[in-house]
């Protein structure tokens, strides 16, 4: 399987996209400090995450959640799940796949 996740940084209006072969792993690097792109970020929830059997469409997901239609969807997606500041875009960072 291949994975899809969205986390958020708790004490921040922050929000990361990335894909993964292996969830458990990938977000105990993140959480650990072990990702540079989210090191400064932590401490760090996984709010979402979707299951794909094809790493081409989990990246193709992927990108499409870092498009501003991607990042709608998301938003209206996660409404109910994840507070984000109305007044400051959230920042998604680049694509880091595994």
């Amino acid at each position: 399987m291949h994975y899809v996740y969205i986390l958020k940084s708790i004490e921040r209006n922050w929000i990361y996209t990335g894909s993964t072969a292996d969830l458990k792993r990938r977000f105990s690097e993140h959480s650990s400090g072990n990702v540079r792109s989210t090191k400064l970020y932590r401490p760090l929830k996984l709010v979402f995450y979707e299951a794909f059997l094809t790493k081409a469409d989990a990246i193709r997901r992927e990108t499409y959640l870092k498009t501003s239609k991607g990042k709608s969807t998301l938003r209206m997606m996660l409404r109910h799940s994840v507070v984000i500041d109305d007044k400051t875009e959230p920042t998604i960072v680049s694509r880091e796949t595994i």
